[in-house]
């Protein structure tokens, strides 16, 4: 007979499903999460992302019954990405008065004003080169980049966005939009800084909703090595430091343990960005049939939660609370 007294009985606390409720040390609401959308210019436009499954473009026209069903849904916060109707080697577009997101954030205020905007701040869409800043030859002009990142941001908060999330990567960014937003009259928006973004390859189907794809070159100088830790938390000390108010990791699933530096190194909110080739993954995996896209979906959305994230921007958002509902 075996000896009992030389060893735990874990498993009384997963003899059920209520009892594995109760000493659950991870949860999920629909509190945790941002919800991007992708607004283009033009009327009647629902266009679904060939490498996204259910996620769409859509026109100003569009947006009302998109904010209604989020708002039933519960979800605070939208991440506003635009697609301009015409670029230019300035991206002009990302700080003009009427721009596209400028646009979405002023109808989103006027029909649903609870719902956060959260205005991503960044040139790449507007660009026709398709890279984060002002280029000279092939290079990404740190310093006059951060020009017209500036304006973008007061142009977004003037419009109404609630939050500014830069996410061009540009030495000082931070420290340049808080001067400029403060200058505006802007000094209670925050700003929740893509402090940790790898130049990764879970991009390109993001590139493909934003049509933002670099006509040259790629994103190497500006945006993180993946194989990189401790630039990490340089690169998230140097945003606390210049005013930052959130410090985002992108993207998240393969970037765990950054998460987690992040979270034991600092006390702003963490934000785990679970990007465009994450969700295309698991897409591909569920319409094929070869995993159950609920059960993985949530899993993996909770070990962002466990790795020390406090939100989560996620395609999964408007799926993942229907699914916490279920349950």
């Amino acid at each position: 007979m075996t000896d009992q007294t030389n060893f735990q009985r874990h498993r009384r606390l997963r003899s059920s499903a209520t009892m594995r409720s109760l000493v659950r040390e991870t949860h999920l609401s629909c509190n945790d999460f941002i919800y991007p959308l992708f607004v283009v210019a033009g009327k009647g436009i629902k266009k679904e992302v060939p490498s996204m499954p259910g996620v769409f473009q859509l026109s100003l026209d569009q947006l009302g019954s998109e904010l209604a069903e989020l708002k039933q849904l519960g979800i605070g916060a939208v991440m506003y990405f635009g697609v301009p109707e015409e670029k230019d080697e300035l991206g002009k577009g990302a700080y003009a008065e009427d721009g596209i997101v400028q646009q979405a954030i002023r109808f989103a205020k006027a029909e649903a004003p609870e719902i956060l905007a959260v205005a991503d701040t960044c040139l790449c869409e507007y660009t026709s080169h398709g890279h984060c800043g002002v280029i000279h030859g092939e290079t990404v002009d740190n310093d006059e980049s951060l020009t017209l990142l500036a304006k973008t941001a007061v142009a977004q908060a003037d419009a109404g966005a609630d939050i500014i999330a830069p996410s061009n990567m540009m030495d000082g960014f931070v420290r340049v939009i808080r001067q400029a937003l403060d200058e505006a009259g802007h000094e209670n928006i925050p700003i929740m800084s893509y402090a940790v973004k790898y130049a990764s390859s879970f991009y390109g189907p993001f590139r493909d909703a934003a049509e933002s794809t670099p006509q040259f070159g790629d994103r190497k100088t500006y945006q993180m090595d993946s194989a990189n830790r401790l630039e990490a938390l340089r690169e998230a000390a140097s945003d606390v430091e210049e005013g930052a108010d959130f410090l985002i990791v992108k993207p998240a699933l393969s970037y765990l343990d950054i998460v987690r530096d992040v979270r034991n190194n600092f006390n702003l909110p963490v934000v785990a960005y679970n990007v465009s080739g994450e969700y295309a993954m698991v897409k591909a995996a569920a319409m094929n049939g070869w995993i159950d896209e609920k059960q993985l979906v949530l899993e993996k959305l909770t070990s962002m939660k466990r790795a020390g994230a406090d939100l989560i921007i996620t395609y999964f958002a408007k799926d993942a609370v229907r699914w916490l509902q279920e349950s």
